[in-house]
C-alpha cells in the first residue's frame, strides 16, 4: 500500500492533466483518484512486475467503443514512464486500418459492409505483424507507424505517422476486438440486428470476418504478452457511450471541411458491424484474458479480477 501511495504522489498531476484534456464543460471525470490509485495503479505494478523477465512486454487492451480504452491506456503509460522508468509506446488497431481506397476494393470484391471501417479483415495484418517481428528484434533502431484520422476515416500522409525512436520495455496495444477470439460457423446463422438481416443474407459478410478472426487475428494477438479487458454490462450501454464519444470529435473537428464524422443515426448502424464480436467479447473474453475491468453504468471500473499470474 505504501508503494501505491508513493506512485500516486509522483504520477497524480501529470494523469490528472491527462483527464482534464479529455474532459468538456459539460462531461467532468468522476472518482479519479480512486480510478488511479485502487485500480489503475495496480495495474501497473502488475505489469512492471512481468517486464523483467521479457522486453518488449506486449499488453493487449480490449474492450467495447466508448470504455475508455484510450484514458486506461494513457494513465497506465504515464505510471510506467514516470514512476518505473520504462520506455512505453502506446498505440491502438485503429491506426492499422486499412485506407479508403483499399477497404472500397474490398467491399466491391467481397462484401459492401468491409468498406466500413472497424472489423476484422478491414485492417492491414502485414503492417501490425512487422511491427511486433521489428520491436522484438534486438537490433531494433528506429520505425515508423501509421496514423489513422477517423475525422476523415483515412490513413493519415506519411509525415504524420508515429516515430519510435528506442525499443520500448512495454507496448500498450489497445482496440475494441483486441484478443477478440472466433466463433463456430453454426452460430452464425441467427441474424442479431437488422444490418445482418438486410444486407447479410447469405452470410457472406459474417463467415467472412469470423475467418479473419480464425486466422490472421489469430496469430496477431499470440503476439500479446497479457489481455487486459474492460467489461461493460451490455451492448447497449456501449452505444450511449459512443454517441457521447463522437459528440467530442465532432466538437474538435467541426470547423474541417472534409469531416466524416457521423450523426446519431449512422452512429447506431455503424455500431451495428461492431455488435456481433463485441457481445461474444463481454460474454467469452474474462474467461481467457489476464485482468478484467469490470465497468459500472456510470462509465467507471467498479472492480478488477485478475485471472492469470
Amino acid at each position: 500500500m505504501k508503494s501505491i501511495i508513493d506512485c500516486y504522489s509522483k504520477v497524480n498531476k501529470d494523469c490528472f492533466k491527462f483527464i482534464k484534456s479529455q474532459e468538456t464543460s459539460k462531461e467532468k471525470f468522476k472518482n479519479k483518484e480512486r480510478m488511479i490509485k485502487s485500480f489503475l495503479i495496480p495495474i501497473s505494478f502488475w505489469i512492471a512486475a512481468k517486464v523483467k523477465n521479457k522486453r518488449p512486454f506486449i499488453v493487449g487492451l480490449g474492450g467495447g467503443q466508448g470504455t475508455g480504452k484510450t484514458t486506461m491506456t494513457t494513465i497506465i503509460s504515464i505510471v510506467l514512464k514516470k514512476y518505473f522508468k520504462f520506455i512505453v509506446f502506446k498505440i491502438s488497431i485503429d491506426d492499422f486500418y486499412k485506407t479508403r481506397k483499399e477497404r472500397l476494393s474490398l467491399s466491391k470484391k467481397i462484401h459492401p459492409s468491409l468498406m466500413t471501417r472497424g472489423v476484422p479483415g478491414t485492417h492491414d495484418i502485414n503492417l501490425m505483424l512487422n511491427f511486433f517481428k521489428k520491436v522484438k528484434n534486438n537490433k531494433f533502431r528506429t520505425l515508423k507507424l501509421p496514423k489513422f484520422n477517423k475525422a476523415i476515416d483515412d490513413r493519415c500522409k506519411k509525415k504524420l505517422w508515429y516515430l519510435i525512436k528506442k525499443k520500448p520495455d512495454v507496448i500498450i496495444f489497445e482496440g475494441w476486438c483486441v484478443g477478440a477470439k472466433a466463433e463456430k460457423n453454426n452460430t452464425l446463422k441467427k441474424t442479431i440486428n437488422s444490418l445482418e438481416r438486410k444486407c447479410d443474407k447469405k452470410m457472406i459478410w459474417r463467415k467472412y470476418v469470423n475467418q479473419q478472426l480464425k486466422s490472421k487475428y489469430k496469430k496477431l494477438f499470440n503476439q500479446l504478452s497479457c489481455l487486459l479487458f474492460l467489461k461493460a454490462n451490455n451492448f447497449s450501454l456501449l452505444q450511449r457511450w459512443r454517441l457521447k464519444q463522437e459528440k467530442k470529435l465532432w466538437l474538435k473537428n467541426k470547423k474541417s471541411s472534409n469531416n466524416k464524422i457521423m450523426n446519431k443515426k449512422a452512429i447506431i448502424n455503424f455500431m451495428q458491424t461492431y455488435q456481433r464480436i463485441t457481445e461474444n467479447m463481454i460474454k467469452n473474453a474474462p474467461k481467457y484474458a489476464s485482468i478484467i475491468l469490470n465497468l459500472n453504468s456510470n462509465h467507471q471500473i467498479k472492480s478488477l479480477e485478475y485471472k492469470k499470474k
